[in-house]
């Protein structure tokens, strides 16, 4: 998902993200451990989207901070 369509989408929406990216990235580390993972990039998807939804979080309080 681009980061254009991320910043468009509510706080809750966002949070809701961030929950099932978290527990996909949980259950993929944990599947990494025990066998060979399909597409490992899956990881590497997972961290930046966690990334880029708390960038957000972290841009809308320092915007909210300075109004």
């Amino acid at each position: 998902m681009k980061i254009k369509e991320l910043r468009d989408m509510s706080s809750e929406q966002l949070q809701q993200m961030l929950r099932e990216a978290r527990d996909s990235l949980f259950r993929l580390r944990l599947q990494s451990r025990m066998e060979k993972l399909d597409a490992p990039s899956e990881l590497r998807k997972n961290k930046k989207m966690i990334a880029q939804i708390l960038t957000l979080f972290g841009e809308r309080a320092r915007k909210t901070a300075s109004s």
